[in-house]
């Protein structure tokens, strides 16, 4: 990783200097009214020169899990470094996170956006100016992401394969699994990545909840992180992993078979075997009883929670292969 050595960083066109405490408004659009729309960062720099992390959340504006780990990472002074640069987005997608949506006003998902277009649509103009205002600055990202609709995420982190400083990084992180999963097409991952800058994608919880443990893991794997980098304030205790990490190179989903009903009977991070019962599907009337059994063995990762289920829907992430 990439030193500070200069005295000042640029966001945003501001010039902040070592042992500055700032937070800045991120313009991105006016409501019809005229009234602006600002995405406040907020930058904690050290006295001593080190390391730039950025913690982002809020991509989605649905994923109110990472937030709160973000927020938490301010309140608690987390974000107070001992050296180096700490600078915290908590709502990436503000317009989702106030009108309770995924995606942006026009509809378009900001994770596909990347790296954006000064002239294109709302969304591609916001990350547009991501990458080139705020990134360019930064060592080191860490997104918080949670699982989609109804499904809950085993708290989790997701880089690519054979890329040692990311298996270090993760392993350090600590989250009790690390998905290999390639990089999707425009996301903000892929894009960091092709800048050659790091990044971390957590995901734990689900949409519109937050998860106190998931809120826990996420806070723990920062302090490890930042005490990695001598960046942890000395006040600020970090302890080890509760259970050791599982690296998983494949998965599979476990999908239902019939519509109806449906009940969750085992919970995430579960270790299954094949044919155990991992949940039912019923109807309404008591005429059907159809038990969902693993076709693999290993750790349930995701957990669909939805009462109600049509045949095809996924219902539980399994791994299929892991390493340790």
């Amino acid at each position: 990783m990439s030193k500070d050595t200069e005295n000042i960083i640029t966001i945003l066109g501001e010039d902040i200097p070592l042992g500055a405490s700032r937070e800045i408004n991120f313009n991105i659009a006016k409501l019809h009214t005229s009234t602006k729309i600002e995405i406040p960062i907020i930058i904690e720099r050290s006295k001593i020169p080190g390391p730039t992390i950025l913690f982002s959340a809020g991509i989605h504006g649905d994923e109110i899990n990472g937030v709160d780990i973000v927020r938490q990472l301010i309140a608690r002074r987390i974000n107070k470094p001992k050296r180096g640069t700490i600078i915290c987005m908590p709502i990436l997608n503000i317009f989702g996170f106030l009108n309770s949506k995924r995606a942006f006003p026009d509809g378009r998902d900001l994770n596909r956006m990347f790296p954006g277009s000064s002239n294109g649509s709302l969304a591609s103009r916001v990350a547009h100016r991501l990458m080139h205002e705020i990134i360019p600055d930064v060592d080191l990202i860490i997104d918080f992401h949670t699982g989609g609709a109804s499904r809950f995420n085993a708290a989790q982190i997701r880089i690519v394969k054979d890329n040692p400083e990311l298996d270090e990084l993760a392993r350090i992180f600590g989250a009790p699994f690390v998905l290999y999963s390639k990089h999707i097409t425009k996301s903000f991952r892929n894009a960091c990545f092709q800048m050659g800058k790091p990044i971390l994608l957590y995901e734990g919880g689900k949409s519109f909840f937050v998860d106190n443990n998931i809120s826990r893991v996420g806070v723990e794997g920062v302090k490890r992180i930042l005490a990695h980098y001598d960046m942890l304030h000395p006040r600020i205790k970090v302890s080890p992993p509760k259970v050791p990490t599982v690296f998983i190179e494949d998965s599979k989903w476990i999908r239902a078979k019939q519509s109806g009903m449906f009940k969750a009977l085992v919970s995430v991070n579960t270790k299954v075997k094949i044919d155990d019962v991992l949940g039912q599907i019923t109807d309404p009337y008591g005429k059907i009883y159809h038990e969902v059994k693993s076709s693999i063995d290993g750790y349930i990762i995701n957990v669909n929670e939805a009462s109600l289920v049509y045949q095809g829907d996924a219902l539980f992430h399994v791994t299929k292969q892991v390493s340790s």
